[in-house]
């Protein structure tokens, strides 16, 4: 069993085992870089499924298949049969979800992939511009050191790797993983994110939340149309939708605690086809952004009832649809304080940066609903560069020294996860 402290890495006789080998290092870029190559949407990642289950199952392990058709769990250290009957420290007590469950999201985005380098994108219109490839990457990297460490006998508690589909597709593949068993038998749970603002070597860490809530919103405005030269024969949907365009969002803002960041954006706004016709039907689409959990739940409501009251006012009447996408990812303490302390242990403490919350949304956050667990920010900035290349963005792309990082931080976690008391 490992101590509680992290160890010191400047002392040889504290450093962990499960360093990344060269030999795997390389391997695992060019597995990376095959599936930027060749980027699946969410629930159609069949061919990134096929390329981990197959390595998994050369190293000697037993994937299985999510019930969805894509995406896989696997476990490290113990019998999947028996998962719930493993022994904790004495004094501990028992627990039946032992297990430290390390999350990749494995699906790209349909947007076309601008880059210019070897491995760029094949798939017309599709890419992997979040780094969901490096996350997929990293966790099977540690998978197959912690497989190597288990066989030798120093993997002090058993790991689940877990491979999960349609990230970008709200509310995200996560209850669908959750409803296959994901989180059976699970205690922790531990994921890591892309951050082009970090540098490669260092990730970005904070307990609490660390993500923001996200949810979708389609608006669509009717009233009788007509000419322009008559405007007050008709229900001025140009009009109407530029005042739930603007008015919306300020009302809402007006009616919850201003550190909730509950923000209501739009992203498209179409009425009308020709300069002297008053249109009949108007669309607005947008997000629904929050950093408090408890507005969040409250939002819907809020949003519905500011729509209603400013369509009224002018006249037009509205049909809404609100997608709810997902909640924050809050960091539990505990969680966060076993990446701090793995992080530490790699590359020392001034490898950690504190990281603010980001109004992104990510399904990660579904897990914590059941488990304690929490996500950290791999820096993948080539260091020294200022190079600001955002995600969702056609010319993404990372400094691969990052999965040595990310591949070693969760060995280290996995290492460490026994001085981590389970809930």
């Amino acid at each position: 069993m490992y101590p509680a402290a992290a160890p010191d890495p400047t002392d040889p006789q504290d450093l962990l085992p499960g360093v990344l080998s060269e030999a795997l290092h390389t391997e695992l870029i060019a597995f990376r870089r095959d599936l930027h190559m060749h980027p699946e949407l969410g629930n159609q990642e069949f061919r990134t499924t096929e390329a981990i289950r197959s390595r998994l199952e050369a190293a000697g392990l037993r994937p299985r298949v999510l019930t969805v058709g894509t995406g896989l769990i696997c476990d490290i250290g113990t019998d999947p049969a028996d998962i719930t009957r493993v022994d904790l420290p004495a004094g501990d007590g028992p627990d039946t979800r032992p297990l430290l469950a390390l999350r990749a999201d494995i699906d790209a985005l349909p947007i076309p992939d601008t880059k210019t380098v070897a491995y760029r994108s094949t798939v017309a219109d599709r890419a992997h511009a979040c780094g969901h490839d490096v996350h997929t990457t990293v966790v099977l990297g540690a998978g197959l050191v912690l497989a190597e460490l288990a066989r030798k006998g120093q993997l002090p508690y058993p790991v689940r790797l877990l491979f999960q589909p349609a990230e970008e597709v709200l509310p995200g593949g996560a209850p669908d993983a959750i409803e296959s068993g994901a989180l059976d038998g699970v205690g922790r749970i531990l994921a890591v994110h892309c951050d082009p603002r970090v540098d490669a070597g260092r990730i970005g860490l904070r307990t609490g939340p660390i993500t923001s809530a996200c949810d979708r919103l389609e608006l669509a405005l009717d009233g009788p149309g007509g000419h322009t030269a008559r405007p007050h024969l008709t229900t001025d949907l140009v009009t109407a939708a530029a005042r739930v365009a603007v008015d919306v969002p300020a009302l809402v803002a007006r009616r919850v605690d201003a550190r909730s960041g509950l923000a209501v954006t739009w992203g498209r706004l179409d009425a009308g086809h020709a300069c002297n016709v008053i249109p009949q039907h108007a669309e607005l689409s947008g997000t629904v952004r929050c950093l408090d959990l408890d507005a969040w739940r409250r939002a819907p409501d809020l949003v519905h009832a500011a729509i209603d009251e400013i369509a009224t006012l002018h006249g037009a009447k509205s049909q809404i649809t609100y997608v709810r996408g997902v909640p924050p990812v809050v960091n539990e303490a505990t969680s966060a304080q076993l990446l701090h302390d793995a992080m530490t242990a790699r590359c020392g403490p001034t490898a950690v940066e504190s990281t603010e919350q980001s109004l992104g949304g990510e399904d990660f956050s579904w897990y914590l609903e059941h488990v304690p667990g929490a996500m950290a920010r791999l820096g993948v900035r080539v260091p020294g560069s200022g190079d600001r290349l955002d995600l969702h963005r056609g010319d993404f792309d990372v400094d691969e020294s990052a999965i040595r990082t990310g591949v070693e931080l969760f060995t280290a976690a996995a290492l460490l996860s026994g001085a981590a008391p389970l809930f």
